[in-house]
């Protein structure tokens, strides 16, 4: 629902109404529209909102997402759960016990990656939170077929891979956003902040929030993105008319409805 200036279009973003939600190293990055933020204001207030996102702790409280503070959020692809904004322990001890128990070592994973990839087309090779790896690639000169033999590789051994755009994820299964969704949603029901079997309704356009999207009891995707460009179709997905950040404002009309929740007037 946040979009960087190239994303939206430069016709969207001289129209102005939009809202500046995140700054890196001092420059405007991130924007959502005024409309949105309203929508998000009035949907957080009326019941649990858990952003959810394969940022790190660190890239994610950069940005300042309308509705917040967040009692919870989900950052590291499902790796990490943020309490009231910080990492929760038990939770990260958990994924660990699962990936050691299913998954090949990250050590493993990145020397048979670092074994595939040269600097003529991979210009960042990044760590996440010793969870997971990204590239950044020069998509134009990757070696054709490379997706596939790293993926078949990734299978047999416990990891997926994903690319978007310029950025090739390299994923332990445990470390999923439907784990982790799953466990806020038991805190929140334990809690009584939920009554006892409420759904759960997600959005999301990338490769890595499909299974989020197939486990949830509905879900909402824009007609832009990765999952677009693989035509991702799910039983109980819903697809946006809109694209860009006009899609954002439709997936939060879809939220309110989906959930009942009063529009204010």
């Amino acid at each position: 629902m946040i979009y960087s200036r190239g994303a939206m279009g430069e016709d969207r973003f001289a129209e102005g109404g939009l809202l500046c939600v995140e700054y890196y190293e001092g420059v405007p990055l991130s924007y959502v529209s005024e409309a949105a933020a309203i929508r998000l204001r009035g949907l957080a207030s009326a019941l649990p909102v858990v952003p959810t996102t394969t940022r790190t702790p660190a890239q994610f409280n950069r940005i300042d997402l309308p509705g917040g503070p967040w009692p919870y959020a989900i950052t590291s692809n499902g790796g990490a759960i943020l309490v009231d904004g910080e990492a929760d322990a038990s939770w990260r001890h958990s994924i660990d016990d699962a990936v050691r128990a299913s998954s090949a070592s990250l050590d493993d994973v990145t020397t048979e990656l670092r074994r595939r990839i040269s600097d003529e087309w991979v210009s960042k090779f990044r760590i996440a939170e010793d969870l997971f790896c990204y590239l950044v690639v020069d998509a134009a000169s990757q070696p054709r077929g490379f997706m596939s033999d790293w993926s078949a590789w990734c299978t047999a051994h416990g990891w997926n891979a994903s690319q978007q755009g310029r950025k090739i994820y390299t994923m332990p299964d445990p470390v999923c956003k439907s784990r982790a969704v799953a466990e806020v949603h038991r805190r929140l029901t334990d809690a009584g902040l939920l009554a006892p079997g409420s759904p759960v309704f997600a959005a999301g356009d990338g490769a890595l929030d499909a299974e989020m999207l197939a486990s949830a009891d509905a879900a909402i995707r824009p007609r832009h993105g990765e999952l677009e460009s693989l035509d991702w179709q799910h039983p109980t997905l819903t697809i946006t008319e809109q694209q860009g950040i006009a899609a954002g404002e439709e997936i939060l009309d879809w939220f309110t409805r989906s959930a009942s929740v009063p529009v204010a007037s």
